[in-house]
């Protein structure tokens, strides 16, 4: 199948603003690209690209005041098939992890595990390692939170989607990251397109998604804390350790949002 990717994401710069773009797909993905995938700005502006330390496609870019427009729309193959189903997949014990694996036990921004750790054992201390074991967790949070825009907010953490119960798909990422982690499952916060493919369309408008995913068996598998299914479609941008490290702008000047528009639909044909 094929899918159409693109945003057209809008700024009021206020002042010379250096910003960190992460809006390309992962290089996992370049291969499957039918076309270009390159940031487009309405104006001049000074970029760079460069990889960081999680392996994502980042852009540098310093903008001059006034208003900018960043936009994309690319082609991508995908294979239809739904997220990968393992229940057989292992845990493997901490002092076997390989070494890239190892950060992503630890607490971070907003993923404290030293405030969540008791908790998770007493509620998953007696469950099946491995596949059983995260499951568990994934079904925990995804009955445990209630998924609203409303209850968006930037500084909210996995501790605090857990204590009000409420928050958008991030909070169900930092939540299912931070209770494996606690668990001693390497966990790593992931974001980008999710459209509505294979399952009932809803008239919310279209937003890049965030999920995470475990290493389990030698290898990493997605999770899904708010849909809590396989999905179809995932295209990923960018992993890192929570939201923090994937955000999709980052802005070092006076600049604010004024306008967003994400686009991730089937191509017929």
């Amino acid at each position: 199948m094929r899918i159409r990717c693109g945003y057209e994401i809008s700024y009021d710069v206020r002042q010379p603003s250096p910003l960190i773009l992460m809006l390309n797909i992962h290089p996992d993905r370049n291969a499957d690209l039918l076309g270009p995938d390159e940031v487009s700005f309405d104006r001049p502006v000074d970029r760079t690209d460069y990889r960081d330390m999680f392996g994502n496609r980042c852009l540098r870019v310093f903008a001059e005041p006034g208003p900018l427009l960043i936009m994309n729309d690319f082609v991508v193959s995908d294979t239809g098939l739904p997220d990968d189903y393992a229940p057989d997949a292992e845990q493997h014990a901490v002092e076997h992890l390989p070494p890239e694996a190892l950060v992503y036990l630890l607490g971070s921004r907003y993923c404290e595990t030293d405030k969540m750790s008791d908790l998770a054992w007493s509620l998953f201390g007696n469950a099946r390692k491995g596949w059983p074991l995260v499951q568990a967790i994934v079904d925990y949070a995804h009955d445990r939170v209630t998924f609203g825009y409303q209850y968006a907010r930037s500084t909210k953490t996995a501790f605090e989607a857990h204590q009000e119960r409420q928050g958008v798909c991030r909070d169900f990422a930092h939540l299912g990251v931070t209770l494996c982690r606690c668990m001693n499952v390497p966990a790593r916060y992931a974001t980008g397109y999710l459209g509505d493919i294979g399952v009932p369309p809803v008239d919310d408008p279209m937003d890049f998604s965030a999920w995470f995913e475990v290493f389990l068996g030698g290898r990493w598998y997605t999770f899904d804390a708010r849909h809590n299914k396989p999905r179809i479609g995932r295209v990923v941008m960018a992993r890192g350790r929570d939201a923090t490290d994937v955000a999709i702008v980052t802005s070092f000047g006076d600049c604010s949002l004024s306008g967003f528009k994400v686009v991730t639909d089937e191509v017929p044909g």
